[in-house]
């Protein structure tokens, strides 16, 4: 979770009193809309819930994430909806339509996110599916203003928890830092936590600590570092020398890295400072690491080995991936930017399943920004073959205490890095909804 720190900001939770009911539901929208309109001119004259078409016009969505910028990218996401498209428009499309997906590179900054949102509003997409942008300040006001549900986004901001028009497939990086901290917490000693000096940054110690609590630890270290720099030796020496202290070689300690893209950066860094600390363990969640970055920190002799990782979905060899793993042979075998392993492209292959899903829950009717939100907030199930549990959105009171009135699936599966591949260290899913609720964030 990132997202460039600024003077003035606003924050992303609600209070602990608002709670959402149908009613309430409809007012948040309208609400949305109502202040988008008020200060951006752009998409204000869309009425809501008329994108789309009918007939024998394309359906048509998008998918925005971020490409050759300094800090995360996610350029399999974008590249994924296009090969999804071409494998449901070779097989019949979406009951007899075409899909026509847009992709948009919101360059993570802000300008270029509400830029891909006015986009969507101006081509009519009926939804955003499958993306990732850190801005969601920027690309939501737009969205609302005409209607358009974001499905499936990373959940990389807390505002994918709390927008009436936010449909997350996973639990974000709240559900993976608790997950990690409840397990880290009966087999660390101090736990360090090196995370972005971002806004969206600061929303992570507290749902790392409540896992920690949740296991009977003490709350972990805060380490800020750039999200973007070329080396993190100054980082890392303080990293471990949180959970250490000054007496080399019997640190029994615990360092979490949650830097996205840099996280094989301070890697590299930790690796030459961790010499004098051997016993000094690591931690991470998948989108910070992969089976490709811990290849290329040296597999089994390097610093991820023995390592805790907590992902939304199962580990790559899982049978249940074997659809989305015959879209990418049949369409897209020689596009070396979608990688199974990517959890980027995993979230687009899930969020593009609600959405057929949704389409499929029509019969055939019309297809719009409106009808797709509507077929979602009635209740409809969305099962995935086992990558999720079944997913259905409704505003509910049980993380609403926290400001995520949204997150409607906070199970999350346990890996570790064993002889230098990511497995399943505990079979199925763990439900962090419990510890989720007892973070501290105020």
């Amino acid at each position: 979770m990132t997202g460039k720190r600024r003077t003035s900001t606003r924050s992303t939770f609600l209070p602990r009193s608002f709670r959402f009911t149908r009613s309430g539901r409809a007012t948040a929208l309208s609400a949305g809309a109502l202040a988008a309109c008020a200060s951006l001119a752009v998409g204000c004259g869309v009425v809501p819930g008329v994108t789309g078409g009918s007939g024998d016009d394309p359906i048509v969505v998008m998918t925005w994430a971020p490409e050759g910028t300094s800090a995360t990218n996610k350029p399999g996401m974008p590249a994924f909806a296009l090969a999804y498209a071409r494998w449901v428009n070779a097989n019949g499309g979406l009951n007899g339509r075409k899909l026509k997906v847009l992709t948009c590179n919101d360059h993570n900054d802000t300008v270029s996110a509400a830029a891909c949102a006015r986009r969507a509003v101006k081509e009519n997409a009926v939804a955003v599916v499958g993306s990732y942008s850190q801005h969601s300040d920027a690309f939501f006001p737009h969205l609302e203003g005409a209607g358009i549900p974001y499905i499936g986004g990373y959940g990389v901001t807390n505002a994918e928890f709390t927008s009436p028009l936010s449909y997350p497939v996973n639990g974000g990086q709240p559900s993976l830092l608790a997950g990690l901290g409840k397990e880290l917490g009966a087999t660390c000693g101090p736990v360090s936590l090196v995370r972005p000096d971002t806004i969206a940054g600061d929303a992570l110690p507290p749902m790392l600590n409540a896992g920690l609590t949740a296991g009977g630890h003490a709350k972990a270290k805060d380490q800020r570092a750039p999200e973007d720099a070329t080396e993190y030796s100054t980082q890392a020496e303080a990293a471990v020398e949180n959970v250490t202290g000054d007496s080399a070689g019997d640190g029994k300690g615990c360092v979490v890295t949650a830097l996205g893209d840099r996280t094989a950066t301070f890697m590299d860094s930790f690796r030459r400072t961790r010499e004098d600390y051997p016993d000094v363990r690591t931690g991470t969640v998948l989108g910070s690491v992969d089976q490709t970055v811990i290849n290329a920190a040296g597999a089994a002799s390097g610093p991820f080995e023995g390592a805790y990782v907590t992902g939304w979905y199962p580990v790559t060899s899982d049978p249940a991936w074997a659809p989305m793993k015959k879209v990418i042979s049949e369409e897209a075998f020689s596009d070396t930017r979608i990688d199974p392993t990517d959890t980027g492209v995993q979230t687009a292959w899930i969020a593009y399943t609600v959405f057929r899903q949704a389409v499929e829950s029509l019969d055939g009717g019309e297809v719009t920004a409106d009808s797709v939100r509507g077929a979602l907030d009635d209740g409809l199930k969305v099962t995935t073959g086992g990558l999720t549990p079944t997913l259905r959105w409704e505003f509910t009171d049980q993380l609403a205490s926290i400001g995520f009135p949204r997150l409607v699936n906070a199970e999350v599966t346990l890996q570790a890095v064993q002889k230098g591949r990511l497995v399943a260290a505990k079979k199925g899913f763990v439900d962090v909804t419990k510890t989720l609720e007892k973070a501290d964030v105020d």
